[in-house]
């Protein structure tokens, strides 16, 4: 049997402000926090999860990218 995905979730601009926010105070919210968030945001928390693992793994990213570019272009200390 195949496995049916869950359709994908779209989110408006102001839920996006709202994890976003809530991202930058804590990037692992336990699994009360995360009902708490799902509650203000609109969605389940199960979601809220993806989110939070897919926020984390841009970030990583992100992080990797810049320190990578720290060291092709270091900046001068004079």
């Amino acid at each position: 049997l195949p496995v049916k995905k869950k359709p994908r979730t779209f989110y408006s601009a102001e839920q996006l402000g709202e994890l976003e926010k809530m991202f930058q105070e804590d990037h692992y919210p336990d699994n009360e926090k995360r009902r708490e968030i799902a509650a203000v945001v609109g969605v389940t928390p199960q979601r809220i999860l993806v989110w939070f693992q897919n926020r984390r793994a841009k970030w990583r990213k992100l992080e990797k990218l810049s320190m990578k570019g720290d060291r092709k272009y270091p900046t001068s200390s004079a």
